[in-house]
């Protein structure tokens, strides 16, 4: 283990991989496609891997991959711009009602969550658009337009616009949350939704056919890649950078909206919010300089942690999170984890507990207790504070919070 608290693993003809996963589960299927990884010609240094690092459909969840003249749209994925968001209200413990089952439901009903397959009407999707929605949209129509015009079978059926503003499903949550001073937080965890996964899907296979026609061999076809200065990476990135602003607008849109519930509530009193916000991706790509060059840098579920820049990392639905402060570690590319982590698949957790196992993890939590979210249970994460001692050199805890309400997708 190295002394800076990584470890570093070597990839036979590849570039070496520096992993924060002292003290935590580390997966040999996570390991080797890391490596897969390293083996790109075009990957700037090394590859980094956060603790709460897992095999992801793709690529590696917890990886912080840069590269210089191509980019991997699987390595950004489908969840395009996915991330979290929190605020800090002057409300606290006191000011919360004994039973927080109305909040919950305040919440449930104000923000659209989940999915209805098949066809018909989305319960996660708005029938018609709020007038908060309406007066997000027209900042991002033009950029759809122009995606949509370029590359029609790139974007949904259902106009994105009908999914501003809501959840999605999975692990996509909303929570109310109390710090280590009893204060109240709003905390939120979501992307680009439907139109995000179409892009992100889109792009993927077009990196595919390129392989395809270059006659390119990759260690795994989800390593495809757009190569720059051609018409596709320049697509890509316009269509990707949509996303991820999409995204952000998503997160902001649901907590204006998560407010108001919170605020009409039975039993709230008036608040107001501090200046303590904080909204940030964690599946996403941007151009950054490192060590005096510009490169393309993707966090596949890692964030941002520049020195003095502010990130959430959540625990699972009976763990605590936390508001955390980049302390700018240059071999991590800036980078922290961006949640626990998962150590084991969702059929997996489903096989292995029970609802009366989740009943017990949950048992300080006013959430849902039921089969549906069985693959969400904390027995299937990662302990945090594991992962949290795991990037004592990559961030400093700011605030400690525990949830008491989860709204889950």
């Amino acid at each position: 283990m190295d002394e800076r608290g990584y470890e570093l693993i070597t990839a036979e003809g590849g570039a070496p991989i520096k992993a924060w996963v002292k003290g935590v589960p580390f997966d040999p299927k996570a390991a080797e496609q890391l490596r897969n990884t390293a083996r790109l010609p075009f990957i700037y240094k090394w590859v980094a891997a956060m603790p709460d690092v897992h095999w992801g459909l793709g690529a590696t969840v917890g990886s912080v991959v840069p590269t210089k003249g191509a980019i991997v749209p699987a390595a950004v994925g489908v969840d395009i711009g996915c991330g979290m968001a929190a605020l800090r209200t002057t409300l606290g413990a006191s000011d919360l009602p004994e039973s927080l089952h109305g909040l919950r439901s305040a919440i449930e009903k104000a923000v659209p969550h989940g999915f209805t397959a098949g066809r018909g009407r989305d319960a996660g999707s708005w029938a018609r658009a709020p007038s908060r929605v309406e007066g997000a949209w027209p900042a991002l129509a033009e950029g759809f337009a122009r995606i949509k015009a370029r590359h029609p079978k790139s974007v949904p059926d259902r106009h994105p616009a009908l999914q501003l503003g809501t959840l999605g499903s999975g692990n996509h949550f909303i929570e109310v949350c109390l710090d280590e001073s009893e204060q109240v937080w709003l905390l939120l965890h979501s992307g680009s939704r439907g139109v995000g996964n179409r892009i992100g899907t889109y792009f993927i296979e077009r990196a595919r056919e390129e392989m395809r026609k270059q006659d390119v061999r990759l260690p795994d076809r989800d390593l495809a890649y757009l190569r720059e200065g051609t018409k596709g990476f320049d697509d890509y990135v316009d269509a990707v950078g949509w996303a991820q602003g999409y995204a952000l607008a998503n997160r902001r849109v649901m907590m204006d909206a998560i407010v108001d519930a919170v605020s009409k509530a039975p039993g709230i009193p008036p608040f107001q919010l501090t200046d303590e916000a904080v909204n940030c991706h964690h599946n996403y790509v941007v151009r950054e300089r490192h060590y005096g060059e510009e490169v393309l840098v993707t966090r596949k579920g890692a964030v941002r942690a520049g020195a003095g820049e502010l990130g959430i990392i959540p625990g699972s639905m009976g763990a605590r999170s936390f508001i955390v402060r980049g302390k700018g570690h240059p071999e991590s590319f800036l980078s922290c984890s961006h949640g626990a982590g998962r150590t084991m698949s969702r059929n997996e957790a489903k096989r292995r507990f029970t609802v009366a196992d989740h009943e017990r993890a949950t048992a300080a939590v006013e959430c849902r207790k039921d089969a549906g979210v069985i693959d969400e249970t904390p027995a299937a994460y990662k302990p945090i504070d594991a992962v949290m001692a795991a990037q004592a050199d990559l961030v400093d805890v700011v605030h400690e919070l525990k949830q008491v309400v989860c709204v889950k997708g």
